[in-house]
């Protein structure tokens, strides 16, 4: 729960902010499915609002106090959670399988403290090369 203030200072009420909010690319059609595919297996934590998935070409300016561009995000996955911190790529990806029915154990096989460098560097490689195929085929 967070306590959120009115510009005086004054408690206004608690509100729940989602455990996750991931921001990606529907213009991409290899991302847009994978998160089609997440949002089926995470349908309860969707509908309770514990965790959003936004469009980020409906919402293109929406990251900017992080200093985080739309064609960052169209790169590599951005999210924030629930405290406001912001995680991208990689880090995205084993939030969102440690939040999956079934797919803790791929958040605890490349998320540990020995694999998260591979799991990241692997992650770059494909978006960078996701991200070109896009570009060529005039997406974006």
């Amino acid at each position: 729960m967070v306590l959120r203030q009115s510009p005086d200072g004054s408690p206004l009420r608690e509100s729940r902010l989602p455990a996750l909010t991931v921001w990606y690319n529907t213009l991409c059609p290899v991302c847009d499915a994978g998160i089609t595919r997440q949002k089926r297996r995470l349908v309860e934590a969707v509908k309770c609002g514990r965790i959003q998935f936004r469009d980020i070409n409906a919402e293109p300016h929406v990251l900017t106090a992080y200093n985080i561009s739309l064609e960052d995000i169209r790169r590599r996955l951005h999210a924030t959670d629930a405290e406001g911190r912001l995680l991208v790529g990689a880090d995205v990806a084993i939030a969102i399988w440690r939040a999956t029915p079934g797919e803790g154990w791929l958040a605890k096989l490349l998320g540990n403290r020995l694999m998260l460098p591979v799991t990241r560097f692997a992650y770059d490689q494909f978006a960078d090369l996701l991200y070109a195929w896009n570009r060529r085929s005039g997406r974006w």
